[in-house]
């Protein structure tokens, strides 16, 4: 019987590395073409391991000075600042919900769930933006998307749930009001799912650059997801006019590396972020995800 079990475990154990190489070796690739000169990918594809060793895609991202580095500030800001304030939103509205004492709480959770399902549109979010002044500043990056998600709702409500009310209870005869019961009771026993929330809105912010084209032309507001995009999308245009034969475009830039450059330069915060979370999220989502 032990060694049926000792062979499930290893079967178990081969599948698990398998599945986690399948998700290691295409980050290496991406991170080994960045650094690969874009004549030796023409000539021989992708591979794990540089064949030849280059930094002209980082070079022709960082080319741009100061720009580059003021676009990764507007983007750093408006995450940190976004995603405090989101979490905060969302942790209230959670607790509000779960509150037995909150009367028409089921109704307004009916409510909150209507706007999973339909939204009014980018035409009536747009006039509204413009409206109340949300145009051509740092505030149409940040506000926007303050507007928390119902789903993100619904875990933290459903945590909080689980919460005895006991000690609710207590801390009113105590002489707690519900700020008070709310910061020091409910928020730092949510600290999974807060944790969970708190990595959700930070990728929306990172990873943000809707906002960028529909409210903001200043450079200067420029978030570094937007940069990229549009360094990238210059390259790849003159790329194609050099193969269409276009006199102006004789100077070849390295798309394909550049394209894999971005990719890191946008994902490395993330991902040094993660680990710190990773234990509250996965607990977090589990619990959040199936109590009542």
């Amino acid at each position: 019987m032990k060694a049926k079990q000792n062979k499930w475990q290893m079967l178990i154990a081969f599948f698990l590395i398998l599945v986690s190489l399948s998700c290691i070796l295409p980050l290496m690739l991406v991170v080994s073409i960045s650094f690969t000169d874009e004549a030796a990918i023409v000539k021989n594809g992708y591979s794990l391991i540089p064949s030849q060793f280059s930094l002209a895609a980082y070079r022709n991202i960082f080319s741009g000075g100061k720009q580059v580095w003021r676009s990764y500030g507007v983007s750093v800001f408006v995450t940190l600042v976004g995603t405090m304030i989101n979490v905060c939103i969302t942790g209230m509205a959670g607790y509000a919900l779960a509150n037995p004492s909150v009367r028409y709480r089921n109704e307004l959770a009916m409510f909150f769930f209507v706007t999973m399902v339909f939204n009014g549109g980018m035409v009536p979010w747009y006039m509204i933006c413009k409206t109340v002044g949300l145009t051509e500043n740092i505030w149409a990056l940040l506000i926007p998307n303050l507007i928390f998600s119902s789903y993100n709702l619904f875990l933290v409500r459903n945590y909080m749930r689980d919460i005895p009310t006991a000690l609710v209870e207590s801390a009113k005869l105590d002489g707690a009001n519900d700020a008070c019961i709310a910061f020091k009771i409910y928020f730092p026993l949510s600290k999974p799912i807060m944790a969970t929330i708190a990595l959700f809105a930070a990728i929306g912010y990172w990873n943000d650059w809707w906002n960028s084209i529909m409210l903001v032309s200043d450079t200067s507001l420029y978030p570094v997801q937007y940069l990229l995009m549009k360094l990238k999308s210059d390259i790849n245009m003159m790329k194609n006019l050099q193969n269409s034969g276009f006199a102006g475009a004789a100077a070849m830039k390295p798309a394909e590396s550049l394209q894999m450059a971005t990719v890191v330069i946008t994902i490395a915060p993330i991902l040094l972020f993660y680990p710190f979370l990773q234990k509250y999220i996965v607990k977090g989502l589990v619990i959040g995800s199936v109590k009542g």
